[in-house]
């Protein structure tokens, strides 16, 4: 109730810098109600500038407040009428801000367990959490305090929900997964499916059973209809703070490092080892079995066919061919320094001696 009467009176400015710091430059008790865009934020609003191309549109705000860096501060302030939050992260910034806007307007789900729910009695539900209708948990599996279970989710055999996780309605869990603290699973995640195994013998496909785990840290998202396959035999690893958009494909055994990002449809092939901090745009592949280091930025499309050992942004694509052209190609491409190097040689050589015929013959 507090915070909704909070909301409704708008958040201080000092309160913002009070709880995310920043320097302020204003009026402390000037109250704002909500975030907002650039070009149409309001007198009751804050807005933010993470990109200094935007400089004129911010010194032209109807905003109250801007957050903004120090560099971006002094061209901005000369024609802006408003408060400032100055910032070395405005970006970081606003997403901290948004979140607690966010906080005050909706209400925590209520503790508890929906009558329609079915849970096996030797699983393991803190008091705290929250399991909507329809939900199942089946033998053994451990919801810890402050999760949020949402309608029709699915939690398998011994499975662990960490602390403060949200699982939007309709995410599947199988059994043994772990999810640590504070995580986010969107709706028609697949946690846990079988990876694809199999063994060939006499022209037909062997199953191969699926018994590892997918084993996931704290602080963890996973967007809409993504796919983490559990291991093999050892488990599938997602570190702390790893971000994967919607509709990804993580194959079994693969282990991603802490704080990398994957944009959406992106797909990983059984046992890659990616590193930490590392980035990949949307629908770049990785095949299996391949190591990148940390700090390796992967552009939108590519296909990462080798181990990548340095950090580094990477790009490349080439169009579907039969592969003995493809490969044809790629050793001519891989030559193109060095042919490049023997022409100008060839160049200069050609020069001097046409120099060198003039020269004779005057």
């Amino acid at each position: 109730m507090e915070h909704r009467e909070q909301t409704r009176a708008g958040v201080r400015l000092g309160d913002l810098v009070e709880r995310f710091g920043g320097q302020l430059a204003g009026d402390p008790d000037l109250t704002v109600a909500s975030i907002a865009p650039l070009d149409s934020a309001g007198p009751a609003q804050i807005s933010f500038l993470s990109n200094s191309k935007l400089r004129a549109l911010a010194a032209q705000s109807e905003a109250a407040a801007l957050i903004l860096s120090p560099l971006d501060d002094p061209s901005v302030a000369a024609t802006y009428a408003g408060a400032r939050i100055v910032t070395t992260n405005p970006y970081a910034y606003f997403a901290r801000a948004a979140q607690y806007f966010v906080s005050l307007e909706e209400a925590a789900p209520s503790p508890g367990i929906h009558p329609s729910a079915v849970v096996d009695p030797s699983a393991q539900v803190d008091e705290s959490a929250h399991i909507g209708p329809h939900v199942t948990i089946e033998a053994g599996a451990v919801v810890k305090a402050g999760a949020v279970i949402d309608h029709g989710c699915f939690i398998g055999k011994e499975s662990v929900v960490g602390e403060g996780t949200h699982f939007f309605a309709n995410v599947t869990f199988h059994r043994k997964c772990v999810i640590g603290a504070r995580g986010i699973v969107h709706s028609g995640a697949v946690i846990g499916g079988d990876g694809f195994g199999f063994a060939m013998e006499a022209g037909v496909y062997i199953k191969i059973p699926q018994t590892g785990r997918v084993v996931i840290g704290d602080d963890v998202d996973i967007g809409s209809n993504t796919s983490i396959d559990r291991g093999a035999l050892a488990d599938t690893v997602i570190e702390d703070g790893v971000k994967l958009d919607n509709q990804i494909q993580i194959g079994h055994n693969c282990h991603i490092g802490k704080h990398t990002a994957m944009a959406g449809c992106v797909g990983v092939a059984g046992s890659a080892k990616i590193g930490s901090r590392c980035t990949f745009g949307g629908a770049a592949m990785v095949l299996g079995h391949l190591e990148i280091a940390d700090n390796v930025h992967i552009s939108s499309g590519s296909m990462v066919s080798r181990s990548v050992l340095e950090p580094g942004q990477y790009t490349g694509f080439y169009p579907l061919a039969k592969n003995a052209e493809w490969e044809k190609s790629a050793a001519i491409v891989r030559n193109l320094n060095t042919m490049r190097d023997k022409i100008r040689s060839l160049e200069k050589t050609i020069k001097t001696i046409t120099e060198q015929s003039r020269l004779e013959n005057d």
